[in-house]
Formats: C-alpha cells, structure tokens, sequence
C-alpha cells in the first residue's frame, strides 16, 4: 500500500500525498474555487482533476520533477529553465481570468505593513528592511493585467528533461502583472534569471523584477514565521538586495 506524504500542512491549508494523487484540503474553499477555474482556464499543462468534493480536491501528479527550490542549487538544464520562461509567456499572453487581482494600492499598503512589522519585530536590521523597501518601490508602477498565475515558485513548475510537463498550485491566479510571476520564479535563482528572460521571448525591465524580488520578501517572512516555517532563504535574499 503506498504511504500518506505530508507534503505541506499549515493552520490555511494541507496537501498530502498518496501514490500518483494529490490532496488538497483548504480551509476556504474560495481559493479552490480559483484554483479549479484558472486551471480549467490556462494554455499550459496543469494537473488533471480526478475529483471534488469540499473540503477537499484530488489532483493527479505531474510527470517530471520540480524546477528547483528556494535556497537549493537547481539540478535543471538552462533549456528547461528557459522553457519555464515560454510556458509563462503562454500564460501571460492569454486572456485573464475575470475576477479581480491584486491593485498597486494593495501592493503598496502591503509593503508598508510588512516593513512596519519586520523592525517592529527585530527581525532584520532596520536598514536592510529600509534598503530593500526602496528597491521594492520600483515595482510600485501601473502595470496591464495578464493572465497571471500569481506563485510561480519553482517548485510549482514541473519538467522532464528540458520540458514543462505542468504547473500546480492556482489559488493565486488573477490578474496581475506579468513580471511579479517571472520574478517568483527566478527568486533566490538569478543566475538563471537570462535563461528565462530568453525563453520568455520579451524585453522586460530587470530592474522591475529585482523590486518583486524584496516586496516578495519582505511580505513573505511573517506569513513564513506565523505558519511555522522557516523564512532563512527569503531573508537570505533580503540581505542580497541590500
């Protein structure tokens, strides 16, 4: 019989794992309801689903492995890091979903809170959570909606060899600007920063993508601390930016 993976458990959401099946079980079904209508709605892979039924969601597994993880060397090709670059460019290139997404006053209202609380808290020096705030108010500019899927973590990105077999986890996709997404993927991986740039196949401002890389930082730690997990490669980056 195969074994039950925690795959990740927290108090908003836990995933398991049992052979080639996912389960997802959320405590606010309106993420899933997101995370079944922007798969259902994306023009690249995503996992099939095998079933429904609240609170919980059945998802079949991807083939391939992971893209990489945060604060891991990455074991995929250029090419493969590249073709994360395309599948994002599909993406973006597609009509956007219809509910809201996230506005530059939101943005910006998050930003200042979680600086507030990170001196608050001690817990980065002041002045990397300053330095990183200026070079996070780059970001702070009118974008135009894509279809953006919102976490594009490398670890939500799947491949087989140099090829995107699939992208998971959608209960953030709104839209949403597209360099928030190519910067969520290369975050705490940019030496692979030009292979996804190359693979994307569009001028897009490094400088924008280095700003999503602090605001995503600076906005994750506490969530990281309160959840139980540990935040060292985030406040990694932090001290890079800075």
């Amino acid at each position: 019989m195969d074994e039950v993976e925690v795959v990740v458990a927290h108090r908003e959401r836990a995933t398991l794992r049992v052979g080639d099946v996912f389960l997802k079980i959320d405590a606010d079904q309106a993420r899933t309801d997101v995370e079944v209508e922007a798969m259902a709605r994306a023009p690249i892979p995503t996992p099939e689903v095998l079933w429904r039924k609240p609170p919980a969601l059945a998802l079949a597994a991807l083939p391939g492995t992971a893209l990489g993880r945060l604060g891991e060397p990455s074991p995929a090709s250029p090419a493969a890091w590249g073709a994360a670059g395309a599948a994002a460019r599909t993406l973006h290139d597609a009509p956007p979903p219809p509910w809201p997404g996230r506005s530059l006053d939101d943005v910006a209202s998050e930003l200042d809170r979680e600086c507030a609380w990170l001196v608050a808290n001690d817990v980065l020096p002041a002045d990397v959570v300053h330095r990183n705030r200026r070079v996070a108010e780059v970001a702070l500019r009118p974008w135009t909606p894509v279809f953006a899927h919102g976490d594009l973590q490398v670890t939500h990105v799947f491949v087989d060899g140099d090829e995107v077999t699939g992208v998971i986890d959608w209960s953030e996709a709104a839209p949403g600007d597209a360099l928030f997404d190519l910067a969520t993927l290369t975050l705490g991986h940019g030496e692979h920063l030009d292979d996804v740039v190359a693979g994307y196949g569009a001028d897009v401002d490094l400088d924008v993508i280095r700003a999503w890389w602090s605001w995503r930082s600076l906005r994750v730690v506490r969530w990281l601390i309160e959840h139980g997990f540990d935040p060292w490669p985030e406040l990694a980056v932090l001290k890079a930016q800075s």
